[in-house]
């Protein structure tokens, strides 16, 4: 869904404007965001992640918690970069309609 990989870009910029990290000032679905080669610390994967579900929340209108223990359980994480976070993120919406 073009518009979950859209958000993720948008809320990486936005958080951007407090980091100034040169890699993010123009992201794309293989920009890195976290663990190896990832571009933002612990910290401030926290802070990105809690915009991010507020975000789909508002713009799509799915309710949906990131972290949780199969995303800290998967042997690749979600938050490698914004391709996999996209994919993850539209399997929890699957999910979500599925049971909703």
């Amino acid at each position: 869904m073009e518009s979950i990989k859209n958000i993720i870009i948008e809320s990486l910029k936005e958080l951007n404007e407090e980091l100034n990290i040169k890699e993010l000032e123009n992201p794309d679905e293989n920009t890195k965001i976290y663990g190896e080669g990832g571009l933002l610390d612990s910290l401030a994967l926290v802070t990105f992640i809690t915009d991010l579900e507020e975000k789909i929340e508002d713009e799509l209108g799915y309710r949906i918690t990131l972290v949780n223990e199969r995303a800290m359980s998967r042997f690749r994480s979600p938050f490698k970069d914004v391709k996999t976070l996209s994919l993850y993120i539209q399997e929890l919406i699957k999910e979500e309609n599925k049971d909703g």
